[in-house]
C-alpha cells in the first residue's frame, strides 16, 4: 500500500502540472490576392454590402457565421468603410420585392461562378453600396490525436484544423470583380484541456488577414504616400492566437 502511494504521487503531480498548460497555436498560411480595379478610397466613398456566402459544407449556419464574422472584423479594422451586413442586405432585398431574383442570382453564381450584372446593379441600388462582397467557403476540416503516458493516462491532445476561403469584391456599377483573394490556413496546438479549434476562430483569423490587404484610402496631404496593404503571408509560420 505504501509503495503504491509513493509511486502515485508523482503521477498525480505530473497530470496536474500538465493540466495547467497548453502550447501556443501554430499557424501555417497561404494567401494570394489581386487588385483589378479597386482604387484607394473607393470602398470608403461608396461602401460595401454583404450577400449570402456559398459554402461547400452546405450548412446554413456556416454561411451565416462567415458573413457575420467578416462584417464584424471589417467594421473593427476599417471603420472608414460603410458596411451593409448580410442581414441588412436581405432586408433591403425583401423590401424591394427582389427575393425571387436574388435566389436566381445565387443559383446562377453557384453553377457558373458569375453574378449577373443586372441583378448586381439592383442590389447596389437597394443597399446604397456600390460594392458587393461575396465569400466562398471552400473547405473546413478539423481533427485531433491523443498521446498517452504511463498507465494509459491521456497526457496531451493535438488539435488541428484547416480552412480555405475565397473573398471577392464585385463592382455593381459594371458587374466586374474589382478585387479578390483566397487563403488557406492550418492551425494546430497541443493541449490537455477540452479545447477545440472552432470554426469561428478560424474565420476570424482569415478575415483579419484578407481585410488587411484591401486598399487603404490615401491621406488628404498629397505629399504623403498612400499606405500599402499588408504583406503577403504566403508560406509563413507564426504563433499568433486570438
Amino acid at each position: 500500500m505504501t509503495k503504491r502511494l509513493i509511486f502515485a504521487v508523482p503521477v498525480c503531480v505530473l497530470v496536474l502540472a500538465l493540466a495547467a498548460c497548453s502550447s501556443s497555436p501554430q499557424m501555417q498560411r497561404a494567401l494570394d490576392y489581386e487588385d483589378f480595379s479597386l482604387e484607394p478610397g473607393d470602398l470608403a466613398r461608396h461602401g460595401v454590402a454583404f450577400i449570402t456566402p456559398s459554402s461547400i459544407t452546405g450548412h446554413e449556419q456556416d454561411r451565416q457565421t462567415v458573413a457575420f464574422v467578416f462584417a464584424r472584423v471589417l467594421r473593427e479594422e476599417r471603420p472608414e468603410i460603410p458596411v451593409v451586413t448580410l442581414a441588412e442586405t436581405l432586408s433591403d432585398i425583401n423590401a424591394s420585392g427582389m427575393a425571387d431574383e436574388y435566389r436566381d442570382m445565387l443559383g446562377h453564381m453557384d453553377s457558373t461562378g458569375v453574378l449577373p450584372g443586372d441583378s448586381l446593379a439592383k442590389i447596389g441600388q437597394v443597399t446604397g453600396a456600390r460594392y458587393v462582397i461575396l465569400l466562398k467557403l471552400a473547405s473546413f476540416e478539423s481533427d485531433s490525436s491523443r498521446r498517452f503516458g504511463l498507465f494509459s493516462i491521456r497526457l496531451v491532445t493535438t488539435r488541428i484544423a484547416t480552412l480555405r476561403l475565397f473573398y471577392q469584391i464585385w463592382d455593381t456599377s459594371d458587374g466586374d470583380i474589382a478585387w479578390e483573394a483566397n487563403q488557406e490556413m492550418t492551425l494546430a496546438f497541443d493541449t490537455v484541456k477540452e479545447e477545440m479549434v472552432t470554426f469561428e476562430s478560424m474565420v476570424t483569423h482569415i478575415a483579419r488577414d484578407l481585410i488587411a490587404r484591401m486598399p487603404y484610402p490615401c491621406p488628404d496631404d498629397p505629399a504623403k504616400e498612400c499606405p500599402a496593404p499588408g504583406l503577403t503571408l504566403e508560406g509563413e509560420n507564426s504563433d499568433e492566437s486570438d
